[in-house]
């Protein structure tokens, strides 16, 4: 049951409690509101691409235009070839685009471990607890229903939670979330890619060219040595990432893993420390005086000396940003509004007119459902339980276990990585059949969770922020 906040000395209260919002960095609540918005161009390319291919006459239009080439050639050379063999659009969408993707994460991974939510061991222990829970117990559900099977291989697909997609859920709710659950979802999420990064890597390479693997070692070092001396280029990194990446392409190892060990390479340091920028900035702002405003007020043109100092504002505002942070949001929109909704519009497009609907609740289908459903509620919700009541971590402020609940519900929604994994699992055309009731089975288990999550989140939540209660450990 829940207790007055005021009896709870260990636990901030009063005016503390109001500020809460205002202590999240800024960077986080902009990532958060980013990846909201995100997930209506998620959920309207998904919608879309469903209709597209189950509209005849239509569809195999639909299904035609993602096997034309994509070349990027000077003379005999072809950056988007793989094994001298020229991408298709829909290769070129999930091996260089989804690079892009993760080269987001990898940004936003590093940005988490050193100023955000992952700096602070205690405050990370609750979301990385309940990730790895909604990682494993998935992962054993689809594997003990697949077990034998020729969909086994697949056992990977339920463990991911779409942050777009389940971000999206929550700000259907508004203010009425608590901030600190948001900012769990959005935590768990990340480290739930960053477990997506390691079974990518581990699970879905081919045979190793280890000349090229060699080449892209020393081209990270590069990087690496790059961003250990503070080079504030962008293009150094994205030039140079671009090779690595090709390299990757072509040695055996996945592409997408590139984009995140490049994004680990960006220096995370500014030019200028805050204090340095903003003495720049009075030294700057200085030399216009109060006694000139009336005449700056009747110019239309600044003098060459005030062009200057207003310059030295400019240029400093850029060194005070890191590369890194200026990657990250430069990319967010892109990604979340092209990228990502792309994907899913290139993915998403099941061919249902002959496929029997009670096969929706067999096979592979059934056990990605289950895996997501099931498995990631029970998985986040025990594991961060046991967390809690150990008292390794306190339980997200303002929540209570009814709501903590419902936002583990939400972490079923897999989406964008489910899919990509599942493409990765079944990569043959022998396979097809596969892959195309492992995509319905991904959409099925995500619109049961996040229809279920936000309905419970709906009836868990106070009316207004203002009246939410803490739970009782």
């Amino acid at each position: 049951m829940a207790t007055d906040c005021n009896e709870r000395p260990d636990r901030p209260s009063g005016p503390e409690i109001n500020n809460m919002p205002h202590r999240v960095f800024y960077a986080a609540q902009k990532a958060i509101a980013g990846h909201a918005t995100g997930g209506n161009f998620l959920i309207l390319a998904t919608i879309l691409a469903l209709i597209i291919a189950n509209i005849p006459g239509i569809n195999q239009t639909y299904q035609d235009f993602w096997t034309q080439e994509v070349r990027l050639q000077i003379g005999n050379f072809n950056l988007f070839s793989h094994g001298g063999h020229s991408m298709d659009l829909l290769a070129f969408i999930n091996d260089a685009l989804m690079a892009v993707f993760f080269f987001s994460i990898g940004l936003e991974i590093k940005r988490e471990v050193l100023v955000g939510e992952l700096a602070s061991f205690r405050q990370a222990l609750l979301p990385i607890v309940g990730a790895c829970g909604g990682m494993i117990v998935p992962v054993l559900i689809f594997f003990s229903l697949a077990k034998g099977t020729d969909y086994s291989g697949g056992s990977a697909i339920p463990m991911a939670t779409d942050i777009a997609f389940s971000l999206g859920v929550l700000a259907m709710l508004g203010s009425r979330v608590p901030i600190a659950l948001k900012v769990f979802l959005t935590t768990l999420a990340v480290v739930d890619d960053i477990g997506g990064i390691v079974v990518i890597a581990a699970c879905y390479s081919g045979d190793l060219h280890l000349q090229l693997l060699f080449y892209a070692a020393i081209l990270l070092a590069v990087l690496y040595l790059g961003g250990f001396f503070q080079i504030q280029s962008k293009a150094f990194y994205i030039l140079i990432g671009v090779a690595v990446w090709f390299l990757f392409l072509n040695s055996g190892i996945h592409p997408t893993i590139a984009g995140v060990l490049v994004a680990f390479c960006v220096p995370a340091k500014p030019v200028y420390a805050p204090v340095k920028y903003i003495q720049k900035i009075r030294t700057a702002i200085g030399h216009f005086h109060s006694e000139d405003d009336e005449e700056l007020n009747r110019k239309s043109i600044l003098s060459n000396e005030q062009m200057n100092w207003l310059k030295e504002v400019e240029s400093s505002s850029d060194k005070v940003i890191s590369p890194l942070q200026e990657l990250e949001d430069a990319l967010h929109p892109m990604v979340n509004y092209f990228i990502v909704p792309l994907f899913a519009f290139a993915n998403a497009g099941i061919f249902l007119l002959d496929m029997d609907p009670a096969s929706v609740f067999e096979g592979v289908s059934l056990a990605i459902i289950c895996g997501l459903f099931f498995g990631k509620f029970i998985g986040i919700l025990s594991f961060g339980w046991l967390c809690i009541k150990l008292k390794l971590a306190p339980m997200p402020a303002k929540s209570t276990w009814n709501s903590f609940a419902a936002v583990s519900m939400l972490g079923g929604i897999g989406f964008t990585v489910s899919l990509f994994i599942a493409t990765l699992s079944f990569p043959s055309a022998a396979q097809i059949d596969l892959l195309n009731h492992a995509k319905l089975g991904i959409v099925v288990g995500s619109i049961i969770s996040g229809i279920t999550g936000y309905v419970w989140l709906h009836f868990a939540l106070p009316k207004n922020a203002e009246n939410a209660e803490y739970a009782d450990d």
